[in-house]
């Protein structure tokens, strides 16, 4: 279905999966303490990069609910993470995302 250029690499998932780069979240101070990457918790919201064409049920292609350039919530630690061009991207399943951001 839709395919993008993550920092110059196409990315084209298969069945109902889609390509989200995570949002960075500020980096947070508390108390004047700095929290080392390590500590942080991992992201949970992110933008979808590319989609797959939809998963088959019943013989039919069913089309996914989300498109590029959604901005999702996702489970703490669904998909893989993989790096395209320097770029850490996750690939989940289209059912690993939770709701669609605004």
């Amino acid at each position: 279905m839709a395919t993008k250029s993550a920092a110059g690499a196409k990315v084209s998932p298969l069945a109902d999966r889609v390509v989200v780069k995570p949002l960075e979240e500020a980096e947070q101070m508390r108390g004047g303490l700095y929290i080392p990457d390590t500590a942080k918790e991992k992201p949970q919201q992110g933008e979808i990069l590319a989609v797959g064409p939809g998963r088959y049920e019943d013989g039919k292609r069913i089309p996914p609910d989300v498109k590029v350039g959604d901005k999702v919530l996702y489970g703490k630690y669904s998909g893989t993470e993989v790096t395209l061009d320097g770029d850490q991207v996750l690939i989940l399943r289209e059912s690993d995302v939770l709701a669609v951001i605004g």
